[in-house]
């Protein structure tokens, strides 16, 4: 509630008139003024749960004090300050006497230093001003007010009371009858007026602070010693002590007076700003229904019983029924509060219309400002992005992207065409509802319209420019593309051709030299379509220059889809056109010497294919005379030497045909279509044939000598030729393992054993483990035996000469236990023993057998359990030892 109660401000008070400093010297008086002051202030804190003790030293700290203020004005101070420093208290105490200032009281040499202090004198004095104006200010009775319209209601009061003469407010009260006639003259039941002596002061006070403080609700602010022992009472106690009867009394007077202050308040409609300042005056109005009005009622209601109350006794009493003054009957009081009701409930109709308006205004604002906020958050900087003219440096793919983050950016500018119309619109609705901050509303959203307009204009300016600039960029992009995808194979095609013309060629024949000469007379004959190529791909590429100067076009780098330049074409081009020649001469110094070469090919293949086929025929009838059987031994060594004479003859041809080879190779030719014979062939075939003829007489004469160191017949030698001729099957004048194998097989080899012993003879026994030993039957380890003799350097084939030793020796039984412990060592795999498994599976069962009955255990240091001695078994068999 603000200001409800207050009055137009007076100087009804003048420092020099109502408070004489120095009678507060009087120590009765300030006894008196202590008391009085004291339960006064307590009559109003008790109605905020709280009193003081000591008067100088509760308001110290301001805090009590700010709340006596509160509690006897209605109003709401200042927040005090709770801390408990010096500059704490002084603080509290100054806005207390601001806000006694405020009312329009002049206070005089009365400072907050002071009151902290605990100055009596000036407490006092500070409380006194307050009674003043709060409790006998407002005072008014027959145009006088304050302390003469106080002093003139009293006279009023009493006048119909014998004994009572008031005339001021000290000596006029000493004997109490006083009290006791304002007492009785409003409440006659209270006490017994007539009963009271004038004489009898001391009862007299007593009754009436007694009464009072029972049924009047008057707190006792005198003591009755006091006044009668003091000579002149103090005034301002009794002033004070008195006011409290009158507002008891004049509730009439004071609840219409209230009613007339209150229902212009109520009444006023002037419409706050802001929300804040209307919660204060729906607080202010719940404070007045909380705390103000409620005492009121009380108080309409107890003038109502006590109006009732003392019509009933005057009517008891035949005493004439009481009358009110014009103006302060019940039904003047009845009205008023119909009217203050009245104006309470338009009062709280419109506080609580005018706060949802300012709260529907605060919402709106509230969502005005975010909106506006959020979108001038989001256009910040969106112009300075579309007067960009990144759109002039940018590719063609650039500028697709451009677009498409254009189309995007339109997308979110129509998206949020939404929000400036509710921005719009929540401006319309401010100015409709009279916000009071429109000024600066509008002009916010006048801004935003016009940035919103400029956004159009600078998002339709953008798209035509990047439209524009896409079309003539992709013009561009088609002449480069088509530009790439020529310029490309003709690149290619020159390459190829610089490659081709630098070529070094290497050619054998003279077909291969004219089928160069005609693939470039071809390429040749394509040169002038080329050149035509060449000058369509230098139109396309100027094509690009003219847009470019035409249009203005900034283009930001070459073309995308070639590294390969005009200039590059052009210097290929005339590198192309220079080869040329260079070829053609190249071709023709290529095509003589080729034609030099074939005259070397015919001259050697002519010798070639009579020296060729002249060596062949001489191997092979030198072969014929080693294998046929015509004639003795020394008849094939003559036909021989005299092959051999011939063939010494035929070296100068040879030598002919190297020096035409050397030629050949001097002019690098590698291969003779004339002939299939190369020197290599004729060299190998010449160096054979001379070491044929000369092994063949050499293995002709060894015969002669084995045939006479041996003593063997014609008649066997000729047996052994036809043996060895008939499984030599491939006429190589050797015999492979199995071949060998055969021959013997088929001339009933059947190895002899020596039968020269020690004893000059061969037992049973004996022989029988010479047949062991010997591995009849043609066994594997014998075989490997006989191949180590006739081949021991392990060549895989036997000779002639090597088969003929080799009957020579078995035919002359000389066989020895060397012999045999060499083929046992074979089955044993090369170690100094033999097992029973190893016998078991070479030889045949009982010769297996009968070897494992006589052969004594091996005891070597590399012996193994079941291990046998071959050793002593062949020595023994031969006669070097016992078995």
């Amino acid at each position: 509630m603000d200001h409800y109660d207050s009055q137009q401000t007076n100087d009804y008070m003048q420092p020099e008139e109502d408070w004489d400093r120095d009678l507060l010297l009087d120590p009765a008086w300030e006894k008196q003024q202590r008391k009085t002051f004291t339960a006064w202030c307590n009559s109003h804190l008790r109605k905020a749960g709280t009193q003081i003790e000591n008067i100088e030293e509760d308001f110290r700290d301001g805090l009590k004090l700010m709340l006596l203020l509160e509690v006897i004005s209605g109003e709401r101070l200042a927040k005090p300050e709770r801390g408990k420093m010096r500059v704490h208290k002084i603080s509290n105490v100054n806005k207390a006497l601001d806000f006694i200032a405020s009312k329009g009281v002049k206070l005089v040499s009365i400072g907050a230093e002071e009151i902290v202090d605990g100055n009596v004198k000036m407490t006092l004095g500070m409380i006194w001003t307050i009674i003043l104006r709060f409790a006998i200010q407002d005072i008014s009775v027959e145009e006088t007010s304050a302390k003469e319209g106080l002093l003139l209601w009293c006279q009023r009061k009493t006048a119909p009371y014998k004994n009572v003469n008031i005339q001021n407010f000290h000596i006029s009260w000493k004997d109490g009858l006083g009290f006791c006639a304002l007492i009785h003259r409003h409440r006659p039941e209270l006490i017994d007026y007539g009963k009271l002596r004038k004489d009898d002061p001391l009862t007299n006070l007593n009754t009436a602070f007694d009464v009072a403080e029972k049924y009047l609700d008057i707190p006792k602010m005198l003591d009755a010693e006091d006044i009668v022992g003091t000579a002149r009472p103090d005034e301002k106690a009794i002033m004070t002590y008195v006011s409290s009867f009158y507002h008891a009394f004049s509730g009439a007077q004071k609840l219409l007076e209230w009613i007339r202050r209150t229902i212009p308040w109520l009444e006023n409609r002037a419409p706050e700003n802001t929300m804040h300042a209307m919660q204060q005056k729906l607080e202010d109005f719940r404070d007045y229904r909380r705390l103000h009005k409620p005492p009121k009622v009380q108080e309409k209601c107890q003038l109502e019983i006590n109006f009732n109350t003392l019509q009933t006794k005057l009517r008891l009493s035949n005493r004439p029924a009481f009358m009110p003054s014009e103006g302060r009957m019940v039904s003047d009081i009845n009205n008023a509060w119909g009217c203050l009701e009245q104006a309470e409930k338009g009062y709280e109709e419109w506080l609580l219309n005018e706060i949802r308006r300012l709260e529907r205004l605060d919402h709106l604002a509230e969502k005005f400002r975010q909106k506006a906020s959020i979108h001038e958050a989001w256009t910040d900087g969106k112009e300075a992005m579309l007067r960009q003219k990144d759109y002039e440096t940018a590719t063609l793919s650039e500028i697709k992207a451009l677009l498409k983050k254009h189309e995007a950016f339109e997308s979110d500018l129509a998206a949020h065409q939404d929000r400036v119309e509710q921005i719009a619109a929540i401006a319309q609705e401010l100015n409709e509802l009279d916000y009071y901050d429109s000024p600066s509303v509008n002009a916010r959203c006048q801004k935003i319209c016009d940035q919103w307009d400029n956004l159009g204009a600078l998002t339709q300016k953008r798209r035509e420019a990047l439209e524009r600039t896409e079309k003539l960029l992709e013009t561009i992009d088609q002449l480069y593309l088509e530009y790439a995808k020529r310029a490309a194979p003709f690149n290619n095609w020159m390459e190829g051709a610089m490659e081709d013309l630098q070529d070094t060629f290497i050619v054998h024949t003279i077909e291969e030299i004219q089928g160069l000469t005609t693939a470039h007379e071809q390429f040749k004959a394509t040169l002038p379509d080329a050149d035509k190529e060449r000058l369509a791909i230098l139109g396309i590429h100027n094509e690009v220059s003219k847009i470019v100067q035409t249009y203005h076009v900034n283009m930001a780098g070459t073309n995308p889809y070639t590294t390969i330049t005009p200039q590059e074409i052009n210097g290929k081009w005339d590198h192309v056109r220079q080869l040329v020649p260079r070829r053609d001469q190249a071709l023709t110094e290529e095509h003589a010497r080729q034609q030099h070469n074939e005259r070397l090919r015919k001259q050697f293949g002519a010798q070639a294919n009579v020296i060729g086929p002249w060596i062949q025929t001489k191997m092979e009838e030198i072969g014929r005379i080693s294998i046929e059987m015509h004639g003795t031994l020394e008849d094939q060594l003559s036909h021989l030497r005299q092959y051999e004479k011939s063939i010494v003859n035929y070296k100068p041809k040879i030598d002919q045909l190297e020096g035409d080879h050397q030629l050949i190779q001097e002019a690098l030719i590698f291969d003779n279509k004339h002939t299939n014979y190369t020197m290599e062939h004729i060299r190998v075939g010449w160096e054979q044939l001379l070491t044929t003829i000369a092994r063949t007489i050499n293995e002709v004469e060894n015969q002669i000598l084995t045939r006479d160191a041996k003593g063997i017949s014609q008649e066997q030698m000729n047996e052994f030729r036809a043996s060895f001729n008939h499984f030599d099957r491939d006429h190589s004048g050797t015999l492979g393992p199995e071949e060998f194998k055969a021959c013997l097989i088929s001339l009933g080899y059947d190895i002899g054993n020596d039968p020269q012993k020690k004893t000059g003879m061969m037992d049973t026994d004996d022989f029988r483990a010479c047949l062991i030993s010997m591995g009849y039957n043609m066994g594997e380890a014998e075989f490997a035996r006989i191949m180590s003799i006739v081949d021991p350097n392990r060549l895989g084939v036997v000779t002639f000469q090597a088969f003929i030793d080799f009957m020579s020796r078995e035919t002359a039984d000389t066989d020895t236990a060397d012999q045999v412990m060499a083929s046992f060592k074979i089955l044993a795999g090369d170690k100094n023993y033999i097992t029973m498994d190893e016998l078991r599976r070479e030889l045949p069962p009982d010769q297996a057998e009968y070897c494992i009955a006589r052969m004594a255990p091996y005891a070597g240091p590399d012996a193994v359990p079941g291990a046998l001695d071959y050793m002593s078994f062949s020595t023994a068999l031969y006669g070097e030892s016992d078995l």
